[in-house]
């Protein structure tokens, strides 16, 4: 231990190399993108079921959240619940994923405007392109699978 001190010495620079291993592991390597047909629902028993609002993995929406729901084919690319994505040429464009669609549905968004129904008519189906950070999302979720 040196004089005065309660740690061993080289403490700070062991402590200093996991931090950067640590970072390493989660840091994104690039930003991916995909084209999606991005739709909007809203927390009404008619487009959902009859608890409108508690999404597919069991969270609780709210108006206001920024929250999309994914086609399933998405989530093995790294569209997992609680990713974080930016959607092309949508105000404000950051969301977490927080629900998942249907079986039947391929490269699709659906997004979450709370109870907003004319918002939704009007954003209606569009063709974006979504970015994510498909590399820290993996390594995150599962640090085993690297």
């Amino acid at each position: 231990m040196a004089a005065g001190s309660k740690r061993p010495v080289g403490w700070t620079g062991a402590a200093a190399l996991a931090i950067l291993a640590l970072q390493g592991a989660c840091v994104p390597v690039g930003e991916d993108s995909i084209e999606v047909t991005a739709t909007a629902y809203n927390s009404h028993p008619s487009q959902t079921d009859d608890t409108p609002n508690v999404a597919a993995w069991g969270d609780r929406l709210q108006p206001g959240m920024r929250a999309i729901a994914v086609s399933r084919d998405l989530i093995p690319l790294g569209f997992v619940r609680g990713a974080r994505v930016r959607i092309e040429g949508f105000p404000g464009g950051r969301f977490v994923v927080l629900d998942r669609m249907h079986y039947r549905w391929r490269r699709r968004i659906d997004i979450y405007m709370g109870d907003d129904i004319k918002a939704a008519r009007e954003w209606g189906r569009r063709r974006v392109r979504v970015y994510w950070f498909s590399s820290w999302i993996r390594n995150s979720v599962n640090p085993r699978k690297r």
